[in-house]
């Protein structure tokens, strides 16, 4: 059964998470801010926030800028910001799966509105996918069974005919138990050797 779409998870695939809890930490000691009052205030409204219910200041002002600080927000944003890194493996790989023209090429991941925009223009990701399915712009994180079904609606995709790649267990068995195909990233030569063995060339010139 050919494959007609895949969906690449962004944050441990791709590159580095936009915001995980090793980055707010790291922020906590940065800024010199009670970690754990950040913490608690940031669970209690991340899911609020990566479903596109929050923007990023609107986030900032109920975890971070609930009192006076030394800081901007502008300050803080930079510092999130910088958290991106790409995986350049990873990402040679997706350029070359784009590059052979075989499949309709899918981004699938738990972000918010402007930290996915701005990882989209940091690792170029325009230039490698046709769709971008982030939770802020559909409304509902991965694993839940509406994620996969949003993803298949929205790209007039099936799941059967379709393969996710995630990093997390949880999400790739959310995606399987929908009917997708699926790969549990573990490296970029893992994954190659993954996507060979669901049937998928790649474009060697590109990647």
């Amino acid at each position: 059964m050919a494959l007609t779409h895949v969906f690449f998870d962004i944050g441990g695939v791709l590159a580095t998470n936009g915001w995980d809890r090793n980055d707010r930490r790291e922020a906590s000691a940065h800024f010199v801010i009670d970690h754990d009052d950040y913490a608690r205030r940031h669970d209690e409204i991340v899911e609020a926030f990566e479903e596109g219910r929050l923007t990023l200041d609107q986030y900032l002002d109920r975890t971070v800028f609930i009192k006076p600080r030394s800081f901007t927000a502008e300050d803080f944003k930079a510092f999130m910001y910088r958290q991106s890194k790409p995986f350049p493996d990873s990402l040679a790989i997706a350029r070359a799966l784009h590059a052979s023209r075989s499949v309709r090429m899918c981004t699938a991941s738990n972000e918010a509105e402007e930290l996915s925009r701005h990882r989209v223009r940091l690792f170029g990701l325009n230039e490698i996918f046709d769709t971008f399915l982030a939770s802020c712009w559909i409304g509902v994180r991965k694993p839940a069974a509406n994620f996969f079904e949003r993803c298949v609606e929205i790209t007039a995709a099936r799941a059967e005919h379709s393969l996710f790649i995630d990093d997390r267990e949880e999400n790739v068995e959310g995606a399987a138990a929908y009917g997708f195909k699926v790969i549990l990233f573990q490296s970029a030569e893992q994954l190659r050797r993954a996507l060979a063995a669901s049937g998928l060339e790649l474009n060697t010139q590109h990647g």
